[in-house]
């Protein structure tokens, strides 16, 4: 089979921050996957450029395009299918939108759907109605305050990376809270604490048209998982992942009897929002063993240290697998 002509959708039209974690995770994708296609970076203010690697040096000297003369060289590039490494909302939505228009298939979930999943309430309340178990909550801009007793959870509505969110056990701290909050959205979600028992993720794979659910990963929360669980900058001030690490996260032995509910939830979220080649959401079990949804995360990198590839490659699907046949998977949708 010849292999498909992959774009590499790179960078951020919104900041510097979502641009350099988009380089590191597409970086490793093209390093583990072989795959040296050619790469579209979007950088911040929007300007496109297309440069033969993804090393600093490299974007910097590559011609800036405004957008007409950027789609008029994707045209001529011949693309067979994109790989979206955006993380912004505008990424995720807008410029997926644009690859609808323009006609080339990419790999991963259509725009309407991440606008959906992005929106944390709106999110919860879509997965509510297929029956999945969420915590009360409530959406809040600044000067509003709780009906919700603490302990309470306040957090953007729309961000990634667990930025700005805060665990409140006084009323008297939720000011603090609701400001670290709306820095990163102009609204915040506000949700009842689910006692921990343990936290997880589960991706799930549609694979021959089959819905695969994949083995859990679960990380050490004593409270709630911020952003240093995630991620942090080395002295360089380049961004490193810490979430991979040994203590932070692992893989749940599949015959753990929470696997089961924790899959049966997931489906139906999965479903619910209209998921399309891969899914991956993060639950609360409360101390009882109840699985509740708090968000999704609905992309992959394609890289050996995303999420979806660590638990793909728990199931025996090398990251070169799952990659390849992802592509195929958006060719033939």
């Amino acid at each position: 089979m010849t292999e498909p002509r992959t774009l590499h959708m790179v960078g951020s039209p919104e900041s510097a921050f979502w641009a350099d974690l988009s380089t590191m995770y597409a970086r490793r994708c093209r390093e583990v996957t072989g795959d040296a296609g050619p790469i579209a970076y979007v950088e911040p203010g929007g300007a496109w450029r297309f440069p033969d690697a993804l090393s600093d040096d490299a974007i910097a000297t590559a011609e800036p395009l405004e957008l007409a003369a950027a789609l008029a060289h994707v045209a001529r590039l011949g693309a067979d299918v994109m790989v979206p490494h955006l993380f912004d909302r505008a990424g995720m939505t807008h410029y997926r939108a644009l690859f609808d228009v323009l006609g080339l298939p990419y790999v991963g979930n259509p725009p309407a759907v991440m606008a959906l999943a992005a929106d944390k309430a709106q999110a919860k309340a879509v997965v509510a109605a297929a029956g999945v178990d969420v915590p009360a909550g409530e959406v809040l801009r600044a000067g509003e305050t709780p009906t919700l007793e603490p302990p309470y959870v306040v957090k953007p509505l729309d961000s990634d990376n667990s930025l700005g969110v805060s665990l409140v056990r006084d009323a008297g701290a939720f000011p603090a809270a609701l400001e670290a909050a709306l820095a990163h959205s102009s609204r915040a979600l506000v949700e009842t604490f689910v006692p921990l028992g343990r936290e997880v993720r589960c991706g799930l794979l549609v694979r021959d048209g089959e819905l695969v659910c994949l083995p859990l990963e679960e990380y050490a929360v004593d409270g709630v998982r911020g952003y240093g669980d995630k991620l942090a900058a080395d002295p360089e001030e380049c961004l490193r992942l810490v979430a991979k690490q040994a203590t932070k996260a692992w893989i749940v032995d599949p015959g753990d009897p929470l696997t089961e509910r924790v899959w049966a939830a997931a489906r139906r979220c999965h479903a619910a929002l209209g998921c399309r080649h891969y899914s991956l959401f993060d639950f609360r079990i409360d101390p009882g063993g109840r699985p509740w949804f708090i968000e999704a995360g609905l992309y992959c990198s394609f890289s050996d240290r995303s999420v979806v590839a660590t638990m793909a490659a728990a199931a025996g699907i090398g990251v070169a697998d799952l990659y390849r046949s992802s592509l195929q998977g958006a060719m033939t949708r």
